[in-house]
């Protein structure tokens, strides 16, 4: 657990808050949501004149933390933060102790990750169209890696299969490090993998990145082309975090909040942090936030569903 003190403000004084804020992570410490959790945390408690508290509650991929912000008294005091595991959870689980879009109220988005598909630096495929090229011709032979069953990764291979329209076996490990182990093996042809902890192998030239699934190019490799410029017109797959509340917290303290986090993702030093971590801070709307998570869940539901992954 972590505790940001914020300094002294005109909102010390305000009705809220006024006494320490709580943001439930549902990962453990040291990871990318992990990180921007604590990096918006810190600005938002200096601008509310108020502690963050960040507590770290990981456990069957975000349910545990999920559910207990959802049962939490709705006051503004208790903040979740989300990502495209609570939309796929939807999809996932047969029962959920809980609704996410009817028990929850996403705040405000807060960054989009890229996802890349990368091979080895020494591997024959030199594009994305040489990879697509050669699974088309020869179906069943092309091998990707992406971790656990129902992780994002492992979704967006999933997607990217579909959407190239080829055959190929997705294979899950347990973790990024088994993933590249088996990759720089030769166990597998490819991986699926979140951009940040493969970025410095990339850059050491031990893999190379052939695309990345989301909507632009990559700040941190501008010249590696989007799937879509590479021959995947429908692709798009990224992970995301947001910030969410209980379903029946007061509308003044929900929209005092997504002011204060607008403030806080536009704010130099913030985006510089969040930049750095291969994070593209976007501020925005409740009503963006609302839609975000709503159509996250049904295309993952969508994407489960198609690749016959057995609900838990």
């Amino acid at each position: 657990m972590l505790l940001f003190v914020g300094s002294c403000s005109a909102f010390s004084q305000a009705a809220y808050p006024n006494k320490p804020i709580k943001i439930v992570v549902p990962f453990g410490a040291g990871g990318v949501a992990d990180l921007t959790a604590r990096t918006v945390g810190q600005k938002l408690g200096e601008n509310l004149g108020q502690s963050i508290v960040i507590e770290n509650k990981p456990g069957a991929g975000g349910v545990v933390a999920t559910d207990a912000v959802a049962k939490s008294a709705p006051d503004g005091y208790t903040l979740l933060l989300m990502s495209n595991a609570t939309a796929v959870s939807a999809g996932l689980f047969k029962t959920l102790p809980y609704d996410a879009e009817k028990d929850l109220t996403p705040l405000s988005v807060l960054g989009t990750f890229d996802i890349a598909i990368v091979v080895p630096q020494e591997s024959k495929f030199t594009s994305l169209q040489d990879l697509l090229n050669f699974a088309k011709a020869n179906p069943g032979k092309l091998n990707i890696g992406s971790i656990n069953v129902g992780s994002t990764q492992h979704l967006a291979a999933e997607l990217f299969k579909a959407t190239a329209g080829i055959d190929a076996q997705v294979v899950p490990f347990n973790g990024t490090p088994a993933v590249l182990t088996a990759l720089r093996g030769g166990q597998v042809d490819l991986a699926v993998e979140i951009l940040a902890p493969v970025l410095p192998q990339i850059r050491g030239q031990a893999l190379r990145a052939l695309a990345v699934t989301g909507d632009k190019r990559a700040a941190s490799l501008p010249q590696v082309p989007t799937a879509k410029e590479a021959g995947i017109r429908n692709l798009y797959a990224a992970s995301w975090n947001a910030l969410a509340v209980p379903s029946k917290t007061p509308r003044d303290v929900v929209q005092k909040l997504n002011q204060e986090i607008q403030n806080v993702l536009n704010s130099p030093d913030v985006r510089k942090k969040l930049l750095d971590m291969n994070v593209d801070p976007q501020p925005g709307s409740l009503q963006q936030a609302a839609d975000l998570l709503s159509s996250e869940t049904k295309r993952w539901g969508e994407v489960i569903q198609r690749a016959g992954i057995p609900k838990q």
